[in-house]
């Protein structure tokens, strides 16, 4: 499965969601059942600062919701980013990267 990459907005200050359909190849809804996803946002690749999303799954729909609140949007330092989400199966321990892309977290002027 070829990883798309899909460029998000976060707002500086304010609470932030946005939600993913993942799919095979084919068009069908991946299986997400027994998966557990993870995200996190860096200024490059290599950073040792991170800031992780809450994230929830939807297996019948085959979507993953990011979230972040005010409170840890408000401690981002305004600029481009790197991002992305990473599935890990409970059963098999297989590890797969869904979606990653740009993040540009936009300053608050309130």
């Amino acid at each position: 499965m070829a990883v798309p990459a899909v460029n998000i907005t976060i707002e500086q200050g304010a609470d932030f969601a946005s939600s993913f359909t993942i799919t095979n190849s084919d068009g069908s809804v991946f299986n997400l059942l027994n998966n557990i996803a993870t995200a996190k946002l860096k200024k490059y690749p290599e950073s040792t600062t991170s800031y992780s999303f809450s994230t929830s799954i939807t297996v019948s729909t085959g979507q993953i919701t990011l979230t972040m609140t005010d409170e840890v949007t408000s401690t981002i330092p305004s600029g481009r980013y790197y991002y992305d989400i990473l599935l890990t199966n409970n059963v098999t321990g297989l590890k797969t990267r869904v979606i990653e892309g740009m993040a540009l977290v936009t300053a608050s002027i309130s």
